[in-house]
């Protein structure tokens, strides 16, 4: 099995877009490979980055519409028009606490026993968190409106609060940092590969990530064989 670490945040415009690049590679390779969702803090502090960052090209209504603008793009994007302009989440960080400490509940930190459902369903809840967002314009920095999604994966709010009060989930959040240094992960959405000797960074195409996926799957794959991709 190829196990990838999936670097993401969840208010990144490249991760929303690239979204369906990750299904289509799940469907394709199916039991072969193992998805692990890894959070990076790119929009930590959305007033700093967007308020701060794009107060000369018009601060956070600039922002949406350059959003958009990327989305237009991408026909199997539909982001709402308020993203950015209306709708301004202060920081990331709540939601991916969240989905780490839905993550703990569901068992996908023990990859050895964990089912292949539970980890669908995690898959799942990643993403209805971004079109939370993304589509329905809503605030995922506030915990109130993401707990209604544990619904979908049959989770209680009482045992996700558990594991955000007693820090678990923010220590795994910040091994998520450091194994983000420890491999050079420089942004949003980015693909581990090989123990991080393989790295694909932002808008790439899928045959790149499908390529490099295969390479792996060879018999003589980390044998010292050069390779081809």
């Amino acid at each position: 099995m190829i196990t990838i670490d999936y670097f993401s945040d969840v208010l990144c415009v490249w991760a929303y877009g690239g979204q369906i690049r990750l299904d289509e590679l799940q469907r394709e390779f199916g039991g072969d490979i193992q998805v692990r969702h890894r959070f990076m803090m790119l929009f930590a502090d959305t007033r700093k980055r967007i308020g701060e960052g794009w107060k000369d090209e018009g601060g956070f209504a600039g922002f949406g519409t350059h959003l958009h603008e990327v989305c237009e793009q991408w026909p199997h994007t539909s982001p709402h028009r308020e993203v950015w302009t209306q709708c301004r989440p202060c920081s990331s960080t709540t939601a991916h606490v969240f989905l780490i400490a839905a993550g703990l509940c569901l068992g996908t930190d023990n990859e050895q026993d964990v089912s292949d459902e539970r980890r669908r369903l995690f898959d799942s809840l990643v993403n209805k968190t971004r079109l939370l967002f993304f589509e329905q314009a809503q605030d995922i920095s506030c915990l109130a409106t993401l707990l209604p999604l544990l619904d979908d994966v049959g989770l209680g709010e009482a045992a996700v609060r558990a594991r955000i009060d007693n820090g678990e989930a923010y220590a795994a959040l910040h091994r998520d940092a450091e194994l983000m240094k420890a491999y050079g992960v420089q942004g949003s959405p980015t693909y581990v590969f090989n123990e991080g000797r393989q790295l694909l960074y932002g808008n790439v195409g899928y045959r790149i990530i499908e390529s490099n996926v295969r390479e792996l799957m060879l018999p003589n794959a980390g044998t010292g064989v050069p390779s081809w991709c």
